[in-house]
């Protein structure tokens, strides 16, 4: 099967397109939600957009302040729109943020972002329904941010790259998705540098002018995949994966029995002889991510013996365990760090963010709900392992960030009633 461009970083570079009124044109595009909701705002501002098969074009030569209503019934399923404020501070001085939507995992509070943007020359007023941002003129300075978000860090960078003067960001997140943004960004004539201790440094231009980039290939849905052959016992080849954004996923796959070959444009993955218990700690990049530890908690609950998963970015990222206990997992959560190699913000907090998972247990059949997009995955791999008929309420969200995966699925000989 195909995997095509990354749904956290695609929507992010059709942002950058509004920091230029020149031609932008992004290939590796999947259909997904998310870059419909992009592609919808940017129209609504004025722009000229236009997707032919895994093509996206954008012209914004013409971009135009909109009722704070109409982008809010356009936002409220994602929370892309953040990301809207930087550029449109740059062309229009101002901009309107509105209540944001997206996956319920706990709080993903915008603070880092509106103190990045007041730092930067921003004035921020509360209205009803959300923000407004106005300014005369941003300018560079010296942000730290206290934990590296990675919507922050596009923050910064979307702002920052036509500000006045030099911007230093320290405490960045420097995910594969944030390198991919910063590779359009300078394809559009942005300075930009990425030092080996988290430090940002952005240097101001004038103008940027149109880009051409291919968007790179999603891994979460890779390792999404990977796990669905190592569960099943299948065994599937996955085109334009990449090995090098899936380092730290791999070791992993590799060290609870999982099995990959890396070709040319490809990986191949399969189950080995037995699957074993590990622990395993979620951390920004270059660590575990916190999107691939639903999946791989379906594959440990078929591992023999007692396996630990420590989640230290989204503190209620466990949300989606009632539903595989009913379906017979045994996974036991605890308010306690089951780790210590990743300090850790939750640990005193009184957050269920430990779990406990023992295996193996067959899995049956249940009505399950899904309460987010990447549980919501996890849930069809855990249907696809079980005995029995599964039903699966509100698969929709999947389409969120998962192309085609019911055609995917039955192509791989999943079978699938849709009601």
């Amino acid at each position: 099967m195909v995997v095509r461009g990354a749904k956290n970083s695609i929507p992010k570079c059709l942002v950058a397109s509004l920091l230029t009124a020149e031609p932008c044109r992004l290939t590796n595009v999947a259909d997904i939600e998310d870059v419909e909701v992009v592609a919808t705002m940017i129209r609504a501002l004025g722009g000229a957009v236009e997707r032919v098969d895994g093509t996206v074009q954008v012209v914004n030569r013409d971009l135009r302040a909109i009722a704070h209503e109409e982008l809010k019934s356009i936002a409220g399923k994602s929370r892309i729109p953040i990301l809207f404020a930087g550029p449109l501070l740059a062309r229009l001085g101002e901009a309107f943020i509105p209540e944001l939507g997206g996956c319920q995992i706990g709080p993903r509070p915008v603070n880092f972002h509106i103190a990045a943007l007041e730092k930067l020359g921003a004035a921020v007023t509360e209205i009803p329904n959300g923000l407004h941002l106005t300014t005369t003129g941003l300018h560079g300075a010296k942000i730290e941010l206290d934990y590296p978000s990675v919507g922050a860090t596009e923050q910064v960078l979307l702002a920052a790259v036509m500000a006045d003067g030099v911007t230093e960001l320290s405490g960045a997140a420097v995910e594969p998705e944030i390198i991919d943004l910063i590779a359009v960004l300078q394809k559009m004539g942005a300075i930009i540098s990425v030092d080996t201790d988290r430090v940002i440094t952005i240097v101001g231009v004038k103008t940027l002018r149109g880009f051409d980039h291919t968007a790179m290939t999603d891994r979460l849905e890779v390792a999404s995949w990977a796990v669905a052959a190592a569960v099943t016992g299948g065994r599937i080849t996955v085109r334009r994966a990449r090995q090098m954004d899936l380092m730290t996923f791999l070791n992993r796959f590799r060290q609870v029995g999982g099995e990959f070959a890396v070709g040319n444009d490809e990986i191949t993955f399969w189950r080995g002889p037995e699957l074993r218990p590990i622990a395993i700690e979620t951390d920004v990049h270059p660590g575990f991510m916190t999107d691939w530890q639903q999946p791989f908690t379906i594959l440990l609950t078929q591992a023999a013996g007692a396996s630990i998963v420590h989640e230290t970015v989204y503190e209620d990222r466990f949300g989606y365990v009632s539903e595989l206990n009913k379906m017979g997992a045994k996974i036991q959560l605890h308010r306690e760090c089951l780790g210590g190699y990743v300090r850790c913000r939750f640990g005193e907090r009184n957050h269920l963010h430990s779990a406990v998972i023992i295996g193996p247990t067959p899995l049956s059949g249940e009505h399950i709900t899904v309460p987010n997009l990447r549980a919501g995955f996890s849930y069809i791999i855990a249907a696809l392992a079980a005995e029995g008929e599964s039903t699966i309420n509100q698969a929709g969200i999947i389409g969120r960030g998962y192309e085609n995966f019911i055609d995917k699925l039955r192509t791989l000989g999943a079978e699938l009633v849709l009601q």
